[in-house]
């Protein structure tokens, strides 16, 4: 069965007339900016959503990842009918509904990882350059990280960024 696609003005309606709005994003991302009335319940933990009779309306930042795992979100609603929201949060944000922002969060986890990476690469090559060839394995060396994370799922730099005092007061 596939999951139907809502507007933000039809999902707002079905939010305002009792449907559940829940956001399968990181609570990372969840705590810096979310719609009001949603409930957190981060992709890898949708299995543990309490079962309800209320519609439900699943939404991640820009839709790709509802779309993307629309079965196990179908699955996840049980027996209560179950909607996406297309484009996300940010299709909400750009009908000019309400989101609740919080800039004193950090940026999310993937965010700080791809600003670091993308840093650490530019510096090896611009030391390689100007100082001395040796530094282009500073490059090397976080291309191999990024590839080893695309293909194992676990990311070193992601756990040790998440280990960082700015990082330590994010909403859990």
């Amino acid at each position: 069965m596939t999951v139907k696609t809502l507007s933000p003005a039809d999902a707002r309606l079905a939010i305002d007339s009792g449907a559940r709005l829940i956001d399968i994003r990181g609570a990372d991302e969840h705590a810096r900016e979310r719609i009001p009335r949603a409930t957190n319940v981060p992709l890898d933990h949708i299995a543990n959503l309490p079962r309800d009779e209320r519609p439900v309306v699943f939404h991640c930042r820009s839709g790709m990842r509802t779309v993307a795992n629309a079965a196990q979100l179908r699955a996840a609603a049980g027996d209560a009918p179950a909607f996406l929201l297309g484009g996300g949060i940010d299709a909400w944000r750009s009908a000019g509904l309400p989101t609740i922002s919080d800039r004193s969060q950090p940026l999310e986890i993937m965010r700080q990882v791809q600003i670091t990476a993308g840093t650490l690469v530019l510096t090896g090559v611009l030391l390689g350059l100007l100082v001395a060839p040796v530094f282009f394995g500073l490059s090397a060396f976080v291309g191999a990280g990024l590839v080893f994370a695309g293909t194992t799922g676990w990311c070193g730099m992601a756990n040790l960024l998440r280990l960082m005092p700015w990082n330590r007061r994010a909403a859990a």
